[in-house]
């Protein structure tokens, strides 16, 4: 009669629900100081946005509205209202969309690199949580925390914009390339392209200070890509007008000119027939000012296929993290060939 061999069984896999809490917990444990600065960055930002949304635009456009109906009497109101109503749209908005950077600053300085830097990422794969599993909640767990909050920060954005859009002319126009930003989807999609960045990063290079660098670096040419892009990712509309009226600009323009009798188009820096562009246009042969543009209408068309290239970048990122990963496993702990 032969023995049978044995051998010692692999860590049993935790259940998913167990999983997750267990995972959950370390990752906040492990990166509570960056979720404290996130929390409050979170916060306060709300907070301004809400006052921005309320008391300031009121404020703003009273004394706007006050100022307009005084005629030469003298009225009681605050003149700086407007001033103080720009210059703290001007800071949420932006802060708004530092949120992208700080979200690669720590997912390239914190999330892989730092655990891969110490080694307790080796650890965690010997105590039954395989290298896939740890990535996984790595990117999903902070994925829905980012998701979360950038879009309460993009909607509070859009709501305070809105308030004062048809009440004072102090408000930005909703094609002033920050407003556009701020107040839809990109800061979402980029922020989630910050996270897949800055994963890839610290898989690759494993060092927290150098893989925060090339993500928030990595994030700035994305956004510069993506702003190159924006007029292009839409058709656009041609608006033709006299040249009495001058050039229309209603939107996002990507070209303007001139257009002579026979229908070519001649660009031009002059946008009046006054002094001596007169002489310009008629040089040129000109009949009529053309402009192409996105109109109102074309807000959300870009803000989704911009956002949709990002969500590709990210997928393309996490599936790069993936077999990034590979380089640090080698075998599978509990999976070694056995004689």
């Amino acid at each position: 009669m032969t023995a049978a061999l044995t051998t010692p069984d692999a860590p049993a896999q935790p259940s998913a629900g167990r999983f997750v809490l267990r995972q959950l917990r370390w990752l906040v444990r492990l990166h509570r100081p960056a979720l404290l600065i996130w929390g409050a960055f979170a916060l306060v930002t709300c907070a301004a946005l809400i006052w921005l949304g309320g008391p300031l635009t009121d404020s703003a456009a009273t004394a706007w509205a006050t100022e307009r109906g005084c005629g030469i009497t003298d009225c009681a109101y605050d003149p700086a209202a407007p001033d103080r109503y720009s210059d703290f749209y001007t800071r949420t908005t932006f802060a708004v969309l530092a949120a992208p950077f700080l979200v690669a600053a720590w997912a390239g300085g914190w999330l892989t690199s730092r655990e891969l830097e110490s080694g307790t990422a080796r650890l965690a794969w010997t105590q039954g949580v395989s290298p896939a599993r740890w990535l996984a909640a790595r990117l999903a767990l902070p994925g829905l925390l980012v998701v979360t909050v950038t879009g309460l920060l993009a909607w509070l954005h859009r709501r305070a914009w809105t308030a004062g859009e048809d009440r004072f002319p102090a408000t930005d126009a909703w094609y002033d390339y920050p407003t556009f930003y701020a107040n839809g989807l990109l800061p979402v999609a980029l922020a989630l392209a910050g996270l897949g960045v800055g994963a890839v990063a610290g898989l690759l290079l494993c060092r927290s200070a150098a893989s925060l660098a090339t993500a928030t670096v990595a994030v700035g040419l994305l956004w510069a890509a993506v702003h190159l892009a924006l007029p292009y990712l839409w058709p656009t509309v041609t608006r033709v007008t006299s040249l009495e009226q001058g050039p229309a600009v209603l939107g996002i323009s990507t070209g303007e000119g001139v257009l002579t009798a026979d229908g070519d188009r001649r660009t031009t820096a002059c946008r009046t027939i006054l002094n001596g562009c007169h002489r310009n246009l008629e040089d040129l042969g000109a009949v009529h000012y053309f402009n192409d543009f996105h109109p109102p209408s074309h807000y959300w068309p870009l803000q989704l296929v911009a956002s949709g290239a990002l969500l590709a970048v990210t997928a393309l990122c996490v599936l790069a993290a993936f077999r990034l990963l590979r380089r640090h496993t080698g075998p599978v702990p509990g999976k070694a060939d056995r004689s």
